[in-house]
Order: structure tokens, then C-alpha cells, then sequence
């Protein structure tokens, strides 16, 4: 019979030794998954651009990549900066590597998926559609991770020429609420029906409130639909914020209801035009309005750098999971 180190020394012969590239906004991020594991290491690239504007990249270690398992961790904050790196994207499968992997922490279009009437365009499906033409690389299909993609039906705009993966933040919430001194007086609230039937199921063994926004007049008002928030810590979830709307109006429904004290949960902190600022407590002109806690991940790295050392917020770093996710 195999004694265990055997059997632990095959295991890790299994593994792969990734190569991993990143854009630019991503460097922090990029360094905290390669400090995760001896496994990956980091290469580099030139971002450069020609006089006109135009993008003039090189990817160092061209040769020295052949045959190795690639990644790039893409972070498409805005339409900008998507070109340059999808040029890279496109152009590293074909370096002859054993495999490529391309994470995409936060998919920008995911909330613009589908077509209310005639004319509108689902952005959704044209980022799929320019994913879904990177080419194979020697190990076949490239990888693509995406952590809590908006509607999980998104899965099905991507052609058989990617393999999705998607992952979610929600273990980094559970482990931090664990944490918490009022672990055992957390309830989980739900913006609307959506937030709840994606996140549910993970969060089943906390107390739920579910909210919905309800049609008064000519307003659109938030109402607790089901749940009681009385004397409890609790905590908002969703999959994204933009300009907070919606998680303030549920903020004040919940401490009308009795809520001890509100925080929130976001996977990807979006906040355009600095919108985070709402929610910052300098700014809280009504104390009893503010949020405990804000966490979000670190899939987009603007905001992380804008909110740091900003009370309520607190980052929750995908870092490990990336990791993990290399090795599948």
C-alpha cells in the first residue's frame, strides 16, 4: 500500500505551474493570487501606446511560455481599456501554450442581457460572442472564470469554443460573517426576488428578508416582502452595485422595521462616477442611515483603490479562489 506522503507527493505532481499575465489595473490582484501558491508565477507585459493613441503591446517571455499553462486576469472597466487586452487575450493561446485560462472577475455587460423591445442591443451577448472566439490554444478551449455573473442564463451566450466557469464571492462572505461577534444574530436580506433566488441557496442555513420594490403613484418604493429584520445584524446581498439606490432604500426599510444595524454584500463594486461616496461615513449626514459594514471583492480594482482605508468598507480578496480556479 502507498504511504500517505505518496500519495500527497502524486497529488501535487498533478497540479500545473501557471504562467499568469494581467492587464494593468489588475497588478495588485495579480500579485496576491501568485502569493497564494509556488504553482504560479507572474509574467509581465508591455502596455504601450503609439502616437496616435493606438495600443503598441509585447508580451515578455513570448519563447519561454511554450508548452506551459497560461492564464491573463482581464479586468474590462471600461470600453477603453478593452481593446488592448483583448489583442493580448487573442494573441497568447497562440504562443503554443499547453493551455489557456482567461479570468474575467467581473462580466461588465452581464445586467444588459436581454431585449425589452425592438431595437434595444444585449451587450451581454456581444461581450459572450467576443469571448467566445478566442482561439484554442494546443490544449483546446480556453478557460474562461467569471465570479457571479448577473443572470446565470448568461452561461448559454457563450459558443462550445470557451469553457465557462463560474464562481461565486459568497464563501468570502460566510467566512467573514463567521467572524463577526454577532455571528449568531445575522440575517441575510435579498434587494428582490432575483438577489434571492441566485444567492439563497448558498446562505440557507441564515434567517432571510426578502424586499421588493411595489408601485405607489408614480413612485417605485421598496417594501419588506417576507422576513423579520427586528433586532438583528442584518446584511444586504446582491451580485453588484452601481449607484447604491436601491441598497440605501433598503437600508431605511429594514432600520424602520427594527433592524439593529444594516450592512451589505456586493460581489463586484461598480459605483461609476464615484457613487461609493454615498455610502462612506464622512459623508452620512443621518447616523442612523449609515451601513455597518460594506464588503465587496476586488474584481474591480478602480474601486478598490478609490474606497481604501474608507470606512464602511471592507475588501474581501478573490485572490485564493482565483488560485484554486487555475488548477481546475
Amino acid at each position: 500500500m502507498e504511504d500517505k506522503r505518496d500519495i500527497k507527493a502524486k497529488k501535487s505532481q498533478k497540479k500545473k505551474q501557471v504562467h499568469l499575465f494581467y492587464c494593468v489595473e489588475c497588478e495588485e490582484l495579480a500579485r496576491k493570487v501568485a502569493a497564494q501558491s509556488d504553482l504560479i508565477t507572474l509574467q509581465s507585459i508591455n502596455w504601450r501606446n503609439f502616437a496616435d493613441g493606438w495600443p503598441n503591446l509585447y508580451i515578455n517571455s513570448a519563447h519561454d511560455i511554450r508548452g506551459q499553462h497560461v492564464a491573463f486576469l482581464a479586468s474590462f472597466s471600461s470600453p477603453g481599456v478593452i481593446f488592448e487586452q483583448i489583442s493580448v487575450i487573442y494573441a497568447l493561446p497562440r504562443l503554443f501554450v499547453a493551455s489557456f485560462t482567461l479570468v474575467l472577475p467581473f462580466f461588465p455587460t452581464g445586467s444588459f442581457e436581454r431585449m425589452e423591445e425592438e431595437g434595444d442591443v444585449a451587450t451581454a451577448f456581444t461581450m459572450a460572442r467576443i469571448l467566445s472566439n478566442i482561439p484554442t490554444s494546443r490544449g483546446g478551449p480556453t478557460s474562461l472564470v467569471i465570479y457571479d455573473i448577473h443572470a446565470l442564463q448568461e452561461r448559454f451566450y457563450f459558443s462550445d469554443h470557451v469553457l465557462p466557469l463560474f464562481e461565486t464571492g459568497i464563501p468570502l462572505l460566510k467566512q467573514r460573517l463567521h467572524q463577526l461577534p454577532d455571528a449568531n444574530n445575522i440575517v441575510i436580506a435579498f434587494p428582490d426576488d432575483g438577489a434571492w433566488k441566485r444567492f439563497h441557496k448558498m446562505l440557507d442555513h441564515f434567517p432571510t428578508v426578502v424586499c421588493a420594490k411595489v408601485r405607489e403613484g408614480d413612485k417605485r418604493i421598496v417594501r419588506i416582502k417576507e422576513g423579520n429584520p427586528a433586532g438583528c445584524h442584518v446584511v444586504i446581498v446582491d451580485d453588484l452595485v452601481q449607484s447604491g439606490g436601491t441598497l440605501i432604500e433598503c437600508q431605511k426599510v429594514l432600520a424602520a422595521h427594527g433592524a439593529a444595524k444594516v450592512s451589505a454584500y456586493v460581489t463586484h463594486g461598480v459605483f461609476p462616477k464615484g457613487s461609493w461616496e454615498r455610502f462612506n461615513l464622512k459623508n452620512c449626514e443621518n447616523v442612523e442611515n449609515a451601513f455597518a459594514n460594506f464588503w465587496i471583492t476586488d474584481s474591480c480594482p478602480l474601486t478598490v483603490k478609490a474606497i481604501a482605508n474608507k470606512a464602511p468598507f471592507e475588501v474581501l480578496s478573490l485572490a485564493g479562489s482565483i488560485a484554486d480556479a487555475l488548477q481546475i
